[in-house]
């Protein structure tokens, strides 16, 4: 049985000095929350605040937004893995469609990241998704195998359980123009049949695989409906931390339907 996970992921926004009242707020507004994971991806610079407001006990989870596949060196602007670790994060983001929209992120460098996450022993979270154009085209499943097959190369079947998928259709993030489940549901079964053609049915079944892509309080719960959506790579919605409780509460409500 997969464990549902919802991650919050704050992109460019918050101050260090903001973190530490959005967790204190979120903290009061979340319910208890056993069986489901959760997960906060604040900008470097407010990693150490959301850590400190967080405390040890807290069952939320610290990643980051992104990480450099050395591990030190004359990379100037680059973070490490090591570096992440050290700060006290668990998951780190790869591949978003952000990094390879505006930053030139590749398919090799993906998968560089990938295997330095696994590397420090940070959980990745892979991010694949088809721009408009694909999907307009008939290639929504050439570009997700390939993102899929590009950003595993070289990965090791043991500790590929740690690993998460998030798919992300492009179109969709901060347009306020999610794909439907029927859209989104069939592209999951791909990717868990993809990732069960290169390391085996049993690590296949036992990857999540979250959507992103315009969630909000009031659709999460059509995504999971499906027995095939883990969760949710949560953008503008999780900002407002009664925003972002309120969405984590409906999934702990949601019981998925069987295909």
């Amino acid at each position: 049985m997969r464990t549902r996970f919802i991650v919050g992921n704050w992109k460019m926004n918050k101050t260090a000095s903001d973190a530490g009242a959005f967790v204190h707020r979120l903290s009061q507004e979340l319910p208890h929350h056993a069986g489901i994971q959760i997960g906060l991806t604040p900008p470097f610079t407010a990693l150490h605040a959301v850590r400190e407001a967080l405390g040890p006990a807290s069952a939320v989870l610290l990643g980051a937004q992104n990480l450099y596949w050395e591990d030190k060196g004359a990379f100037t602007g680059e973070v490490s893995g090591a570096m992440l670790k050290d700060i006290g994060c668990q998951f780190v983001l790869v591949g978003h469609s952000e990094r390879r929209q505006y930053f030139g992120d590749q398919d090799s460098w993906t998968n560089k990241k990938v295997l330095a996450a696994l590397r420090h022993g940070l959980q990745p979270i892979l991010c694949v998704g088809e721009t408009l154009q694909d999907r307009d085209s008939g290639q929504t499943d050439l570009v997700i195998q390939r993102q899929l097959r590009a950003g595993l190369a070289g990965t090791e079947a043991h500790t590929l359980p740690t690993l998460t998928i998030a798919y992300e259709p492009v179109w969709a993030i901060g347009t306020g123009r999610a794909a439907s489940p029927e859209q989104a549901v069939p592209v999951h079964r791909l990717i868990r049949r993809t990732i069960g053609e290169l390391s085996g049915t049993d690590i296949g079944n036992h990857v999540r695989i979250l959507y992103g892509g315009s969630v909000t309080p009031h659709n999460i719960a059509d995504f999971l409906a499906s027995e095939e959506i883990d969760g949710a790579l949560v953008g503008g919605a999780c900002l407002d931390p009664v925003s972002f409780a309120t969405l984590v509460k409906v999934a702990i409500g949601s019981k998925p339907i069987t295909a």
